[in-house]
């Protein structure tokens, strides 16, 4: 599907989402935020997919506090919810789980859910659980997806960890002609993405020090990507706000796009 036609797509959905009801997107309670790797409803019936954000430890607002409601958990629920309705109409033939998934690294069962999101790692600091928990998921053949971090020294708290967790593992520019980017959509350029402040106001895109988005990769020995880094964007953001009339549309259709071939290059790979 180009990238017209998913504008139209996002547009449609929007407007349903904002002539509806109240939805079950709203701020949760401490109970809820603090509750890290909640048990899934409905855990009888395994579902196909599940967007299972990664509930790391790390600083800053209270995110040494065990599965706390920490960096790891900008814009949650909120912007899980959202983005699975839509992904909901956008791949109607995948069977997802409705509902946020937070799920700590440390947790025995990661290794059921292949595909995993984390934002905000400028602020990570994991413990030897955890990074032992995410070197075994990622070489077992998780999928992990980062974003919403931004400039060289969140970059280079980012490096210190993940080389901890995959040490000897090559940090490299992904390229256009990489297969991430023909999953379902084809994407011929990286756009910065910006926060929703940013966005409504027409600008900067940029944060800090981050003026040119980037995505880079890590790869196993037989060439799977495992790590896809979303650098100097805000993807989290444009999914959130794709039901704000003010927020461009241009940058939520490009971080559904990038949402869907992440899900789709998980689930093949």
């Amino acid at each position: 599907m180009c990238g017209r036609a998913l504008s139209f797509s996002l547009s449609a959905v929007a407007l349903t989402l904002l002539t509806a009801a109240p939805g079950p997107w709203d701020d949760p309670s401490r109970e809820e935020r603090d509750g890290a790797t909640q048990q899934v409803e409905g855990e009888g019936v395994p579902r196909e997919f599940y967007f299972s954000r990664a509930a790391y430890s790390g600083y800053g607002r209270g995110s040494r506090r065990r599965g706390g409601g920490g960096r790891w958990a900008t814009d949650y629920p909120k912007a899980d919810r959202i983005f699975l309705s839509f992904i909901d109409r956008l791949l109607s033939n995948l069977d997802a789980y409705e509902r946020e998934h937070p799920i700590r690294l440390d947790d025995s069962e990661l290794w059921r859910f292949p595909f995993l999101y984390a934002l905000e790692v400028g602020s990570m600091a994991l413990t030897e659980p955890e990074i032992v928990g995410l070197r075994g998921y990622l070489l077992a053949g998780g999928f992990l997806v980062i974003d919403d971090f931004w400039g060289s020294r969140q970059w280079a708290n980012w490096e210190y960890e993940i080389q901890s967790v995959l040490p000897g593992y090559e940090i490299v520019d992904l390229s256009l002609d990489h297969p991430i980017f023909t999953a379902f959509y084809e994407i011929d350029e990286i756009l910065q993405v910006p926060n929703v402040g940013n966005g409504v106001r027409g600008g900067p895109t940029h944060q800090s020090d981050g003026y040119v988005p980037m995505v880079k990769g890590i790869h196993d020995e037989n060439g799977r990507l495992m790590v896809v880094i979303n650098w100097n964007t805000d993807l989290g953001d444009a999914w959130e706000w794709a039901d704000n009339p003010y927020y461009p549309l241009k940058y939520s259709t490009y971080a559904y796009e990038m949402g869907v071939n992440f899900i789709v290059y998980a689930m093949s790979h």
